[in-house]
């Protein structure tokens, strides 16, 4: 359980959200994409920040692999580090949106519980879940990294989908399926959800 610091006072800034929002011209917005394994998180996301960057959106993409590299290279995959990597991500997502950026964060966050923590550190509006729906048995078949046959061979101990367990988003703003959509028209869908919202 985290503990709220003693003796610490939150520092309000005079250059706000509001400011920073204006200065970029455009929302401030969590576009979390959360699925399992090889179901091209990280593909979908890298290919949705550079539609957007295109047309002048300030992003920033958090994906797992990378920040596990750096920021959460201390935390293994037990169900409680999942929880801080994903705490943790969150938190820094929500600074991003205070930055008045639009993140992009591409993680499986296999826990309901833990997805809603993020969406409820920031204002209504400001965290869009992005289902990258995709069967495990094609996920197993696309295999890039070679973790499931690893995980299948009990060389990888809860792993998500084999031996840990993946909650599937029961209302998330987006859905894409992987497997049916290209790329394309995967980041279009997501695309025109942004415009209809007015986000972007």
């Amino acid at each position: 359980m985290i503990r709220e610091p003693a003796n610490v006072v939150w520092h309000l800034t005079t250059v706000n959200k509001g400011l920073r929002r204006k200065l970029n011209t455009h929302k401030s917005t969590i576009l979390w994409i959360t699925g399992l394994s090889a179901s091209g998180k990280s593909t979908l996301a890298n290919a949705l920040e550079c539609r957007l960057h295109e047309i002048g959106i300030h992003t920033y993409l958090l994906d797992g692999d990378n920040i596990r590299h750096g920021l959460n290279k201390d935390l293994g995959f037990n169900p409680e580090d999942r929880r801080e990597n994903i705490r943790r991500i969150a938190e820094v997502a929500k600074l991003f949106v205070d930055a008045g950026i639009m993140v992009i964060t591409a993680f499986i966050s296999p826990y309901r519980e833990d997805r809603q923590m993020a969406r409820q550190l920031v204002e209504r509006g400001e965290f869009i879940e992005i289902y990258a729906k995709c069967p495990l048995d094609i996920c197993e078949k696309r295999d890039p990294k070679g973790l499931y046959k690893r995980a299948r061979a009990g060389k990888i101990s809860e792993f998500t989908g084999i031996t840990a367990p993946y909650e599937e988003p029961e209302n998330p703003e987006i859905t894409v399926d992987t497997n049916k959509n290209t790329i394309e028209e995967s980041v279009n869908h997501i695309i025109m959800y942004l415009l209809k919202q007015k986000i972007i």
